[in-house]
């Protein structure tokens, strides 16, 4: 896989976290930019990690399924990208439970976030890609998007959540349909 397609993945991936980052930067009653890092830190690592733990598990069972490898990526890839167009439209349930000062519930939000890239992570497995570049990518495009997006919170409020969600979402899908092309023609 290029360098490009790991980017697109990991601004992908972090579109669910820029999200919540936004919506966190709602819930903050005085802005300390010492919060908007913790929520970026907190982001980006689990980002990052949650991709090596899924391509260890992929790694494991990657030589019995060799010949339909790609269906598997284009259905993981489809599967996340739905489902992050799918929670952009309940997205005033997630700033209720947004609040970054109180490090359990960004600690859950952070695993929630990352839980997409679990399954990118089998994806990168599958396709044999050595996972060391893609997780410095998503990890630091996970915090930057992650850290700007406290800012745009605290300045914007909610004006943008839902729509990147749903970018994000596309994204993910047009990477599937992506991959299943190459392995098809």
């Amino acid at each position: 896989m290029d360098i490009f397609s790991i980017i697109v993945i990991a601004i992908g991936l972090a579109m669910d976290a820029f999200a919540v980052s936004i919506a966190s930067g709602v819930t903050i009653r005085c802005f300390k930019q010492r919060i908007a890092f913790r929520v970026a830190f907190f982001f980006g690592f689990f980002q990052a990690i949650m991709p090596v733990l899924g391509w260890l598990a992929g790694n494991s069972f990657r030589i019995y399924i060799t010949s339909f490898d790609h269906w598997i990526a284009f259905g993981l890839l489809l599967f996340i990208g739905g489902k992050m167009i799918y929670e952009s439209f309940y997205l005033e349930e997630k700033q209720k439970s947004c609040n970054p000062e109180n490090i359990l519930i960004l600690f859950t939000l952070a695993i929630a976030t990352s839980i997409d890239a679990l399954a990118v992570g089998l994806s990168f497995s599958i396709l044999n890609l050595n996972i060391i570049e893609p997780i410095l990518i998503i990890g630091v495009i996970t915090f930057v998007l992650s850290y700007i997006g406290v800012f745009i919170g605290d300045k914007f409020g909610s004006l943008f959540e839902n729509k990147i969600e749903i970018i994000g979402g596309l994204v993910l899908i047009g990477i599937g349909i992506k991959i299943l092309l190459e392995h098809l023609l």
